[in-house]
């Protein structure tokens, strides 16, 4: 079993344990290190890039969005209800902390988007 997929079917760990760490795959290649939150995770203001995820049922982390926001704190602005993204699976967020510039968010939200292509982004393009 490759690194990735090792990452990919890790099992949830309780709510009391050390937030876990997962690198997300885009599609040029480039691993993206996130850490792993409950949904009710509080942030300070900071930029980011994050991912709303579940898992299936055999363990896999599925994103169901992926954004990027300028301060974490209101990472949904305009973006994807919360409410919508837990109606569709999401159980955890996914942060990856970003402080080299909007371009470089966009550019990590974008190449995570051409491999995943997750429920929520597909729902807010059409």
């Amino acid at each position: 079993m490759s690194f990735l997929s090792h990452l990919l079917h890790r099992q949830q760990q309780p709510e009391t344990a050390p937030s876990l760490f997962l690198n997300w795959p885009g599609q040029s290649g480039t691993q993206y290190p996130y850490e792993i939150h409950p949904l009710d995770a509080q942030f300070q203001a900071v930029p980011a890039n994050y991912i709303y995820a579940g898992q299936s049922e055999d363990g896999r982390w599925v994103p169901i969005y992926i954004g990027q926001t300028r301060a974490l704190r209101q990472r949904l602005e305009g973006h994807v209800s919360l409410e919508d993204a837990v109606a569709q699976g999401a159980t955890h967020i996914h942060v990856h902390l970003s402080t080299t510039g909007q371009a470089a968010r966009c550019s990590e939200e974008h190449d995570l988007l051409e491999l995943w292509h997750p429920v929520c982004n597909e729902a807010a393009a059409s």
